[in-house]
């Protein structure tokens, strides 16, 4: 690593810095997947990357008359070139205008951001926060809500004052977990655009401080009780809250992902728990937390970060209701959590767990969904499931229950990594966003790269932290996969329920222009003109057209010359087509979109750029979201 300076590593180089992967497993111990596979890979080096995607041409048998015959008009713009400036650019035809910015006020006589001081104290619960990431709106009556997310800060801006942005106070820790969290907002349109509408009764900034309840399995567990909260049901606060989703009866979904980095140690002799090496909570954290508030001291509350890693469900209709922590849906570094019904009424919430080698999961809920009625235990009481992909393009959800695990279910809830592996899941390059296709049984999950599966030169193979062999496989097909991919599903029974599943890749990233061939030039849908790399965010709008968002790199040099700033693609399940709508600024990424309820709106977010955006030179660099239409008033998804 070349950056010096903590604070701007990613997270997954925080992790490799304080937790390096487990020592590299023997490949005679998959040696006999490896033989089973040879004829696929031998394929894929003869440069016939498709394969592994699948025939584009024979995914139209594989989704419904209703996407076939949209398919003529699934694009209705120009696509646009990539970019490597510091604004965001649109096809011909729409606009775009920012809605809501890192900093921005919330309530009436509050402060916007003050680029040399920062934050106050007093302002940093009232403002817009910072790092925008998954976001839903909601009809909420005649009001416009949209709940958006805060997955970190930036350390220097928010404390100006402090040595390289670390807190030398507790009320400059508190600034920093304001600033994080969930903003629930209502926006209008009116002659300026898109706004935020000051003071209105559903603005509320959940933090690090908001009061929550755990439900589920693990509510109440000896895991999670803590002097403060020796029933183990009340805790406080939800972290590093990345992707999101929506219930059907009108709830908001976070999920909290890296939250090991807010947890550390004051005492060196402190031993820490087994259990904490496969989540990454080490001694160090990114923000020192635990020099001023006891909470985030390990030594004094081991079980705290047992109490962070789940997907908290907020009511954004009801600014005084209380978040729930719902262990059900297990704890891991979660991403999102896309909710769809299957055929009987029953909940199924898929989610993907974004570290290198980690799983994919869905949960199912025992009880029916009935508009109206009761769901206060739709999320707590059903079966927690692993993805298992085979290389004969099926695959099988295995259950993580007593038996299967040998563990008791609170361990299942809060050790979800440890049971997962008990079972055989395979370890997948980063899952992040998953999306559902609303008008076929479909599902989509991006897989967003994994530099770090590789056989070595000692013919030995990297694990994950949990020590499961990162081995190659049809669905994680490439070494060194710095391009990542995205796999497509298809539940068996046209029933998400289902315990089993066909699959394929809807496509491969890569670089065309750089790898004339091979597995690296991507898949047959990818060419100069769509390239990109690092999918992460993805949402389908109401017509079945995914929206595919990237994370990755933007240097626009080597493996990536041509790929520019960040971006986001529409991409048609019915053909394998793809093209880019929008470019980022330079350094951000493009991450978190939704719709205002007529769809004549999309919003988008731009997170962390390092150019002036959204407000030109010589402006702070500011985390957005902004608001794109169509000149002509038209529905935008």
């Amino acid at each position: 690593m070349t950056d010096t300076n903590k604070n701007h590593l990613s997270w997954d180089e925080w992790d490799e810095l304080q937790n390096p992967p487990p020592a590299v497993t023997d490949f005679d111990l998959v040696v006999e997947r490896a033989v089973s596979r040879r004829g696929f890979l031998g394929i894929l080096a003869m440069g016939s990357a498709a394969v592994a995607m699948g025939s584009v041409g024979n995914l139209m048998s594989s989704t419904s008359a209703v996407a076939q015959d949209a398919a003529a008009t699934r694009f209705p713009f120009k696509p646009i070139a990539a970019q490597t400036d510091a604004t965001i650019h649109v096809p011909e035809g729409y606009n775009w205008k920012p809605l809501a910015k890192w900093g921005q006020p919330l309530f009436s006589n509050v402060a916007d951001i003050d680029p040399v001081k920062g934050v106050s104290l007093e302002a940093s619960d009232k403002v817009f926060g910072e790092n925008t990431d998954g976001m839903e709106s909601f009809q909420i009556g005649n009001h416009q809500v949209i709940a958006v997310n805060h997955e970190y800060v930036n350390n220097e801006t928010n404390l100006p004052h402090a040595p390289e942005g670390m807190p030398q106070s507790l009320d400059d820790v508190k600034i920093l977990q304001n600033m994080q969290g969930v903003t629930v907002m209502e926006v209008a349109e009116g002659e300026n655009g898109w706004e935020i509408v000051l003071d209105s009764p559903f603005n509320r900034r959940i933090h690090h401080n908001t009061p929550m309840k755990l439900s589920g399995p693990a509510a109440g567990s000896e895991l999670v009780k803590t002097s403060a909260d020796p029933a183990g049901i009340d805790c406080l606060g939800t972290f590093n809250n990345c992707g999101a989703g929506r219930t059907p009866w009108g709830t908001y979904l976070t999920c909290e992902e890296n939250f090991n980095g807010y947890f550390g140690s004051t005492n060196a002799e402190f031993k820490m728990p087994d259990d904490y090496k496969r989540y990454g909570i080490a001694a160090e954290t990114r923000y020192g937390y635990e020099k001023f508030d006891e909470r985030f001291d390990v030594s004094k509350n081991p079980n705290e970060p047992r109490r962070a890693g789940y997907v908290v469900e907020i009511d954004p209709s009801d600014a005084s209701s209380t978040p729930i922590k719902r262990t059900a849906l297990g704890r891991i570094k979660h991403e999102n959590a896309a909710v769809v019904i299957a055929r009987d009424g029953r909940v199924v919430v898929y989610m993907g767990d974004d570290e290198r080698g980690e799983f994919l999961y869905k949960f199912v809920s025992n009880g029916i969904y009935v508009p109206g009625g009761d769901t206060s235990k739709l999320l707590d009481e059903g079966t927690l499931y692993v993805a298992k992909f085979s290389d004969d393009s099926t695959g099988e959800w295995l259950a993580l229950t007593e038996e299967t695990t040998g563990m008791k279910m609170d361990e299942i809830c809060v050790f979800t990594r440890q049971a997962a592996s008990k079972v055989g899941a395979t370890t997948m390059d980063r899952p992040e966003w998953v999306a559902v296709n609303p008008v076929a049984i479909e599902a989509y999950c991006a897989l967003t790269n994994n530099s770090h599966r590789a056989v070595l030169k000692d013919g030995k193979m990297r694990t994950n932290a949990g020590g499961d062999v990162m081995e190659l496989n049809a669905a994680n097909p490439r070494e060194g996969n710095e391009f990542g991919q995205i796999v497509r599903w298809y539940p068996e029974n046209d029933d998400h329920a289902d315990g089993k599943f066909k699959w394929d890749l809807f496509v491969m990233a890569g670089n065309p222009d750089v790898h004339k061939d091979g597995p690296y030039a991507g898949s047959s849908n990818i060419n100069s003109g769509n390239m990109f790399n690092s999918p992460d965010g993805m949402m389908f709008d109401s017509t079945g057209l995914l929206w595919i968002q990237t994370d990755g790199e933007d240097s626009n040099e080597g493996d990536f010359v041509g790929q520019g700033n960040n971006q986001m693609l529409a991409g048609d399940p019915a053909t394998g087509r793809i093209e880019r709508f929008l470019t980022g600024p330079k350094g951000g990424e493009v991450t978190g979109m939704t719709w205002a309820s007529d769809k004549r709106t999309m919003f988008v977010g731009i997170q962390h750029p390092s150019a002036p955006f959204p407000d030109g030179e010589g402006a702070l660099p500011r985390s957005t979201i902004v608001a794109v239409k169509r000149d002509d008033k038209a529905l935008v998804g």
